[in-house]
């Protein structure tokens, strides 16, 4: 495996890893089981929501143009059950809020204009035509498309589905991402470690960031520096039907650096392992066989925003969300001087609050350590650099990418 290939930029990395993602195929699932899930078709109404003219309003059901003159109450309309009959001239009928609009009224003055005594109704206050009254249709109408294919499903839009008399959708299935964490200095969190390992924390943020992005997380546990251990890992994320797998550590060019070997050793199509960022520069993309994979670096905020720049957008893409890989970046000021940028592209973790005039303000961290986890759990963005950035005063427009 030739060392020699050049560094891509972040945006040709991010072309390359998404250029032969498609959506996966399509299941169909009940409502309940649709949260956070994406839509694979259109959900199109197969009724017409509301379906009659209902009443917003407790009150009474008449002609505005009878609202001068005394009424008589001829009947009551609630919801579930509709008045029958006409409302005619100098009659007004009862109703609740959610109820049919009985023919022939077209208003309902609410309760607290009118005065009632027995079956007579005096109207206390002004009255138009369609006062109170939703119109059939004003929410959706049938044959309307009401969520489109693509979508990922909050609570509204699976309530939305069911109000459009949908019991079940056809989604996308969620890709099945597994992820290896490698090195011999790694042990479980609680685990008895010697004197020169670390409690491993990576993986949390990798499979919480591919639940939080819709995917399946599988964890494939801890490796050591060994070849058949990362092999035999390998082999299991293939045993397992897995979309992606994704290492995590091991992916630069020491000597104890023995990813790219293993996956070498299991027939992996390289397609590239360096982009010109920081943090984050060694990062593996390649295929065995449909299984595609991604190498993060073992540094805990260079596996994050590399993961949060290219696994994130993947898992989306074979989800089916055609806004993946989309520039979701936002503009903001700078809250403290940004020094001269280097070489590389760079995203600084930082912390957002709104000035006086309510404009976002994104204040870089001191120490931009890329081991610092605490950092990292306290940022709510990345301020995304150029390479060879000028240096900025505090107050200077940046672009930022929020954190999940």
């Amino acid at each position: 495996m030739s060392d020699k290939k050049p560094m891509l930029s972040v945006e040709d990395a991010l072309a390359a890893i998404l250029a032969d993602a498609a959506p996966l195929e399509t299941e169909e699932l009940p409502l309940a089981a649709c949260y956070g899930r994406t839509l694979a078709r259109d959900i199109t109404a197969r009724r017409t929501q509301p379906p009659a003219a209902l009443s917003a309003m407790d009150g009474y059901a008449l002609r505005a143009a009878d609202a001068g003159a005394p009424l008589k109450v001829i009947g009551e309309s609630s919801a579930g059950r509709g008045f029958a009959g006409i409302c005619g001239a100098g009659e007004a009928v009862r109703i609740f809020t959610g109820a049919p609009v009985p023919a022939g009224a077209d208003a309902v003055l609410i309760q607290e204009q009118a005065e009632r005594a027995g079956e007579n109704l005096i109207v206390k206050g002004p009255v138009r035509i369609g006062a109170n009254i939703r119109d059939a249709g004003i929410d959706f109408h049938e044959g309307a498309i009401v969520l489109r294919a693509g979508r990922r499903l909050s609570p509204a839009d699976v309530a939305l589905a069911a109000s459009a008399d949908h019991s079940a959708l056809a989604l996308t299935r969620r890709p099945r991402v597994a992820a290896l964490s490698t090195g011999d200095e790694l042990v479980a969190p609680g685990a008895p470690r010697g004197p020169d390992q670390i409690v491993a924390s990576n993986s949390y943020a990798v499979l919480g960031l591919i639940a939080a992005a819709g995917g399946e997380p599988l964890d494939l546990g801890i490796a050591s520096d060994r070849l058949d251990e990362i092999e035999a890992a390998i082999q299991r994320a293939r045993a397992e039907k897995a979309d992606i797998l994704v290492t995590i550590g091991g992916a630069s060019v020491g000597d104890r650096d023995l990813v790219r070997g293993a996956l070498a050793r299991e027939g992996m199509a390289l397609s590239f392992w360096k982009v010109a960022m920081k943090p984050g520069k060694p990062l593996i993309h390649g295929h065995i066989g449909k299984m595609r994979v991604i190498g993060l670096p073992g540094n805990p905020t260079s596996a994050s925003v590399c993961g949060q720049l290219f696994l994130k957008p993947l898992i989306r893409r074979l989800c089916g969300d055609p806004l993946a890989g989309a520039d979701n970046s936002e503009p903001a000021l700078t809250g403290a001087a940004l020094p001269r940028g280097g070489a590389r592209r760079e995203f600084l973790r930082a912390t957002l609050t709104r000035d006086a005039e309510g404009r976002m303000v994104a204040t870089p961290h001191p120490n931009q350590d890329s081991s610092l986890s605490s950092v990292l759990a306290y940022s709510q963005a990345l301020i995304d650099r150029a390479e060879n950035a000028l240096p900025a005063p505090a107050g200077t427009p940046v672009r930022v990418i929020p954190l999940d």
